[in-house]
């Protein structure tokens, strides 16, 4: 008998989203189509400004589509808690008044589960090698370990889809090596992540590969 394909976590279909700029209208989603299924890394590519990260914004509930149809497993992307989706921004998004281990456990925190989730913070933290730095607020660490203190608390509730811009970034190769296998761990325990990057070997660890060109994403040439 064979086994039925996997459901999408999220699906998007002709998304469509504009800004303005000046007198200017950018287009930066033209019709995108995507989806992405549990166990799966889909690396999306593209130049700066091609519409990835308007993509990801999209994806995630921060901006909304003027067109277009989109269909989170759990519900209206905008209110999926961190257990369902999260997000490492190119921004990072750490809260500066939070120690690096406070902002890991802070999705854990917001639904009243710190204790349950400090020994899995503990673990993320090794791995990503930020755990000296427990005590520190994010201003007194290096960018590179800002990014992976975003990672860890991503990662931290197991979320079904978990969405990723410009993750090595900061990072050397040695500390790119861990983040990549850290994500490719997330899948093979039936996660689902979309990762957008310009590196070609943070990519090269994807399972699948899209490319973006001026807000239409589709198979590299």
């Amino acid at each position: 008998m064979v086994s039925a394909e996997p459901s999408p976590v999220v699906r998007a279909s002709a998304l469509h989203k504009s800004f303005r700029r000046d007198a200017e209208t950018v287009h930066a989603l033209r019709g995108v189509d995507v989806e992405v299924t549990p166990g799966e890394i889909l690396g999306i590519s593209g130049a700066s400004g091609s519409g990835k990260s308007t993509l990801l914004a999209v994806l995630c509930g921060w901006e909304t589509p003027e067109a277009g149809d989109l269909m989170h497993v759990g519900g209206a992307a905008i209110d999926l808690p961190w257990s369902e989706l999260a997000l490492v921004p190119q921004t990072l998004g750490l809260l500066e008044d939070l120690t690096i281990k406070e902002n890991v456990l802070l999705p854990a925190r917001l639904i009243k589960r710190t204790e349950e989730y400090t020994e899995r913070g503990a673990e993320l933290m090794t791995r990503l090698g930020i755990d000296h730095l427990a005590q520190r607020f994010p201003d007194q660490v290096s960018l590179g370990e800002r990014q992976r203190t975003s990672i860890a608390r991503a990662l931290l509730l197991r979320p079904r889809l978990l969405l990723v811009d410009e993750p090595t970034a900061h990072q050397d190769h040695g500390w790119a090596e861990v983040v990549l296998a850290s994500f490719r761990g997330y899948a093979d325990d039936g996660g689902a992540c979309i990762m957008v990057s310009h590196h070609r070997h943070a990519l090269d660890h994807a399972d699948r590969l899209l490319a973006m060109t001026d807000g239409v994403l589709g198979v590299p040439a």
